[in-house]
């Protein structure tokens, strides 16, 4: 075919493409390649690819390269490249080799699609429902993130509500971080998960000769707080003995260490936890209501997952790109069927059980998303049913149907228009609003 129709079709297409000779030379350069990266035809044709098609892996490990040196295709495989201004652009890429009529290689092709528009989506989303690292969408949620500031500041007592796995730990994390003391330390202690002949002694510490095996000083996590904050993780599993020695703290803000007769300030913000009603636990005498009242100046109640089912594809989203960064992975979301089980599971374990999944999901898949297959057996062994589409505003719903399927064809709005049964203008106008 001449070249001049090649061209021609060429320019016809969406997409940015090039091709290259065996020296890695511009050979050919589209319309859409002088829209997305800046350069005209005359200025790339002739020049190396790597000066004007500038990623942040061309002498790494350069797809158009790799493709050339194997053989083998390469699609779709995200990264940057900078503009003719310098501007960071984020991209999906495909490469292939440019055979003569012989077999014989005498080049490549790469085509590639500006995910700007996908990016920008992504990140307009995130900051809507993101409040330090916690993600939601969740109207009690929301309304927890509007508060949560001014109790930041307070330094009063706050007691924080949930079952185990909803998170409660990043609510303290924030709190702290939002207050005055957040260049002091934030000191964690699980008052269920130590002994209770120990438990004393992690709080306040002890003076050297205190008991038989107390060597030297020792100090305790309101000692290791000063000037901070202190999380009483699991509280309801406070000792009634150690119950009155707390009480004091907060009444005093002084406490003892083990063998010491001389009391210590202490210049700590209180924050409490539990999974467990203590409202109960002070009508069966076995938590102080002195104490109770004391923890409780401000309750944070952190609903279970299964009650905020419009949180879980903004969740997935978010920890996909947690695990993209630590295993260094590309996986782009899950699959409709991975959806349907997702969106339908109770969640008994709450977020840290579906980031778990998501973590499972991860190792198994060798693809681009994680699909029933890669899910825990538990969750595969599920019947399909109908999906239960999450009780969210209308509005989000869509926003976030949109972002997906736009992803799901990286980025190409023709086909995503055709799947969503709508026009591409009509896209083009609900993108817009978005």
């Amino acid at each position: 075919m001449p070249s001049n129709k090649i061209e021609t079709i060429l320019d016809c297409i969406a997409d940015g493409v090039f091709t290259v000779d065996n020296e890695f030379r511009i050979t050919s350069f589209n319309k859409a390649a002088e829209r997305i990266t800046g350069f005209t035809r005359k200025e790339a044709v002739g020049q190396f690819c790597f000066e004007i098609f500038r990623t942040d892996v061309c002498f790494v490990k350069c797809p158009l390269k790799e493709s050339i040196k194997t053989g083998k295709e390469i699609t779709n495989l995200e990264l940057s490249i900078l503009d003719k201004n310098n501007r960071e652009i984020p991209v999906s890429v495909s490469t292939s080799v440019l055979k003569d009529k012989k077999g014989k290689i005498i080049g490549g092709v790469e085509t590639f699609r500006d995910l700007s528009l996908i990016k920008e989506m992504d990140k307009e989303i995130k900051e809507k429902y993101t409040f330090n690292d916690i993600v939601s969408r969740n109207k009690k949620i929301r309304e927890i993130f509007n508060i949560l500031p001014d109790v930041a500041k307070s330094d009063v007592a706050v007691l924080i509500v949930g079952e185990s796995g909803t998170g409660k730990e990043l609510f303290a994390n924030a709190i702290h971080h939002l207050s005055n003391r957040k260049n002091g330390p934030f000191i964690k202690i699980n008052c269920g998960a130590i002994p209770e002949t120990l438990l004393e002694s992690e709080l306040f510490g002890y003076k050297k000769g205190a008991f038989t095996d107390a060597k030297k000083d020792k100090a305790g996590r309101f000692q290791l707080a000063q000037g901070g904050t202190i999380l009483l993780d699991e509280i309801g599993d406070l000792p009634k003995s150690l119950q009155v020695k707390l009480l004091r703290v907060l009444e005093t803000k002084e406490f003892e260490p083990l063998g010491s007769t001389i009391s210590e300030k202490a210049d700590v913000r209180i924050l409490s936890s539990t999974n467990r009603p203590l409202e109960e636990l002070v009508e069966d005498g076995k938590f102080r209501e002195d104490l109770y009242y004391r923890l409780n100046v401000i309750k944070i109640e952190i609903p279970p997952l299964r009650e905020r089912k419009e949180d879980i594809p903004i969740l997935i989203d978010h920890f996909i790109e947690k695990f993209n960064r630590k295993m260094r992975k590309n996986i782009k979301g899950v699959t409709a069927e991975a959806m349907e089980i997702l969106l339908n599971h109770s969640y008994p374990g709450n977020v840290r059980e579906m980031e778990n999944i998501l973590e499972h999901g991860f190792i198994l898949s060798k693809g681009s998303y994680i699909d029933r297959s890669h899910l825990p057996l538990y969750l595969q062994k599920i019947k399909k049913s109908k999906i239960v589409a999450p009780k969210i505003n209308l509005k989000q719903w869509e926003a976030e149907i949109i972002k997906n399927v736009i992803k799901k064809h990286n980025g190409n709005l023709t086909k995503a228009a055709k799947e969503l049964g709508i026009h591409r203008t009509t896209l083009w106008r609900k993108l817009k609003r978005i």
